[in-house]
C-alpha cells in the first residue's frame, strides 16, 4: 500500500478518525514513525486550513502503535498568524504518541537567513542500503537509501557518526508536506555505525522544522539527508539532520531524541 493511499485512508469527522496500517509499514512492533506522525498531520489539516504552512511538526513517541490506529486532533490555539494543533494516536485508551502542529501565515520581516547543505567527502562508490526481509525495518521496503558518505550500521566506528544519505519514496502523489515528514524520518540512527550487531533502540522525541511550504513539481526521489550524531550517553542520543530537496535547496530540519541500548 503507497504512502499516500495510507494517508488517504484516514476516515476523520469532528476531529476524531481511524486508518488502518498495513505490515509492510511497521518498524518492528509499531507503524514507522513518520507514517505516525504524518497521519496526525493529516488529522490536524482537517481542522487547520491548508493555506496556512506548517512551520514546525513536534512528536513524541510514548508506546507503540499498532495496525489499527486511533487519532484525536483538536485546535489548540488560533492567533493573527499562528495557529497550534494537536493529534493523538490512542490505542486502548491510552495515548501512544502526541503530536503538535505549529502553522503560521507568512509575515514581513527583515530577517532572511537561507541555510546552506554542509559539504562532504564522497564515498568512492555510494552504497545501496535497501530492504533486506528479517533484517531492515518492513517500511523500508517503500524507499530506496544510497550512503553517500559516512559509515554504515553496524561497522563498530569509534568517530562520531556524520552522514549524507539520499532517500527517494515509492509514492504516486505529487510531493507535499506528508511526504518530507516520510522521507526525514526514513534514515536509521547513525549511532548504529558505532555497534557491531543489532540492539534495541527507538525514537523518543521529534522536531521538524519546515523551512518552505512549496513543494511543486519536485520529484519524491533524489532527497538528500545531511545527517550527524550530536551527542550520546547512557543509551540516549540527540541526531540532527537538515533535509535538502532533489534541486539541493534545504526544506526541514531534523532534531531527534532516540535511544540505542547496546
Amino acid at each position: 500500500m503507497l504512502f499516500s493511499q495510507v494517508l488517504d485512508s484516514l476516515a476523520i469527522q469532528n476531529g476524531v478518525g481511524s486508518a488502518t496500517v498495513p505490515a509492510d509499514w511497521m518498524q518492528g512492533r509499531s507503524v514507522f514513525g513518520g507514517l505516525q506522525s504524518a497521519l496526525a498531520l493529516r488529522a490536524m489539516r482537517a481542522l487547520v486550513a491548508a493555506e496556512v504552512p506548517l512551520r514546525a511538526l513536534q512528536t513524541t513517541f510514548i508506546a507503540p502503535v499498532s495496525g489499527a490506529v486511533t487519532l484525536e486532533a483538536r485546535v489548540l490555539r488560533t492567533g493573527k498568524s499562528v495557529v497550534q494543533a494537536e493529534a493523538r494516536l490512542v490505542e486502548g485508551g491510552q495515548t501512544s504518541a502526541i503530536v503538535i502542529g505549529v502553522f503560521g501565515r507568512a509575515r514581513a520581516s527583515r530577517v532572511e537567513v537561507v541555510p546552506q547543505p554542509p559539504t562532504f567527502t564522497p564515498l568512492e562508490s555510494p552504497i545501496d542500503s535497501g530492504f533486506v526481509p528479517g533484517v531492515t525495518p518492513s517500511f523500508i521496503q517503500h524507499f530506496t537509501m544510497r550512503w553517500l558518505s559516512g559509515t554504515l550500521p553496524f561497522t563498530g566506528s569509534r568517530v562520531s557518526p556524520r552522514a549524507t544519505i539520499e532517500v527517494g519514496l515509492d509514492d504516486a502523489a505529487p510531493a507535499n508536506e506528508a511526504h518530507v515528514v516520510a522521507i526525514a524520518d526514513a534514515i536509521p540512527p547513525l549511532a548504529l555505525s558505532m555497534l557491531t550487531e543489532p540492539a534495541p533502540g527507538s525514537s523518543a522525541t521529534w522536531t521538524l522544522e519546515m523551512l518552505t511550504d512549496r513543494f511543486d513539481g519536485l520529484a519524491l526521489a533524489g532527497w538528500r539527508l545531511h545527517a550527524e550524531l550530536r551527542a550520546g550517553r547512557d543509551g540516549y542520543t540527540s541526531q540532527y539532520a537538515m533535509v535538502c530537496a532533489p534541486g539541493g535547496h534545504a526544506v526541514a530540519l531534523s532534531q531527534q531524541v532516540m535511544t540505542v541500548f547496546g
